[in-house]
């Protein structure tokens, strides 16, 4: 297997896999063309959800497409089919990590669960927090430009929202009920924050508002048989190395907890990670890796052309 190892890219390399957020029509089109292993992760998905992920996926419409309990599906079934694209060509990480679903894909991707059992549980998740937000609307905003603690002590301030994402550094999601979002985002603004942008999501995530998702979802986790991960995973939830026994535990809290991406980024990076591929839809995640840290590699692997970048990238290694 190929370990980035260059002055290109500094130290040990990281899979992360992206969460919700980063779907777009086409995703996986392209790669799923050029690598047949990728085409066959949306056949299999497909069979578990009893619906053409791929053409939803390649596609549209794009309603359908953001529909929580389609989304969700459709990029673990992505970021896998990504997966398979690396594998084939080499590539093995150091560590894996994911950001809020990702962490799905992440566990795949260091043996700790099955593909077929992962891919349910996803489906099942889909569908508990599309139920937790309609039981309990809320709402998300991003909240650029002001200090992490800034954010903190704002949300302290007001009933019904709460930090959510802790993206980069001057950049938290937060989340909550609509009038508690709406109130954070004047006082964000009224503090000095550069922008305040209402997140065009189903449901307060990651908040006391989706408890009902993690009651829902508890029974499906606990029935499944995790493994230890036979490559370290971080997990973002805890922002620490984790082993079989924390996995089902770490991910019914995620429904309910921030995810800790800046955090969990500076600490790969103090474990000797220069290189971050992020491996499914977009590049929201190299964006922000790039934000937090200057000085890390960060490439993204959801296309043909981002493959070719990073064999690139390993010739050099």
């Amino acid at each position: 297997m190929t370990r980035v190892d260059s002055s290109d890219a500094p130290g040990k390399t990281a899979f992360c896999f992206p969460g919700q957020g980063s779907q777009e029509v086409g995703m996986g089109r392209a790669l799923a063309q050029a690598v047949p292993a990728a085409r066959a992760v949306f056949e299999r998905a497909s069979s578990v959800l009893g619906y053409d992920l791929a053409q939803v996926c390649f596609e549209g419409p794009i309603e359908r497409l953001t529909a929580t309990e389609v989304t969700q599906p459709a990029i673990f079934a992505t970021s896998i089919a990504c997966l398979h694209a690396l594998t084939e060509a080499g590539v093995r990480p150091d560590y894996v990590i994911g950001h809020s679903v990702g962490e799905y894909a992440a566990l795949v991707a260091c043996d700790a669960v099955d593909e077929a059992a992962a891919m349910v549980l996803v489906r099942e998740r889909g569908l508990a927090t599309a139920e937790a937000a309609a039981a309990s609307p809320g709402a998300m905003a991003a909240i650029i430009g002001l200090e992490d603690a800034a954010v903190e002590e704002l949300c302290d301030g007001i009933d019904g929202v709460w930090p959510a994402n802790y993206n980069c550094p001057g950049q938290i999601v937060v989340s909550g009920t609509a009038d508690g979002v709406a109130a954070l985002m004047a006082a964000a603004e009224a503090a000095g924050a550069r922008r305040a942008l209402r997140l065009k999501v189903s449901g307060g995530f990651h908040s006391p508002l989706t408890a009902l998702a993690a009651d829902r979802l508890r029974p499906a986790l606990e029935a499944t048989q995790f493994r230890e991960p036979a490559l370290p995973f971080f997990s973002s939830t805890t922002c620490s190395l984790e082993g079989a026994a924390q996995i089902a535990p770490i991910l019914l809290r995620q429904l309910t907890s921030p995810v800790l991406f800046t955090q969990s980024v500076g600490a790969l990076r103090d474990l000797g990670v220069g290189t971050f591929i992020e491996v499914g839809p977009g590049s929201v995640l190299a964006g922000l890796v790039k934000r937090i840290d200057r000085g890390l590699q960060a490439i993204s692997v959801g296309t043909p052309e981002g493959l070719a970048a990073a064999r690139e990238l390993l010739q050099h290694a």
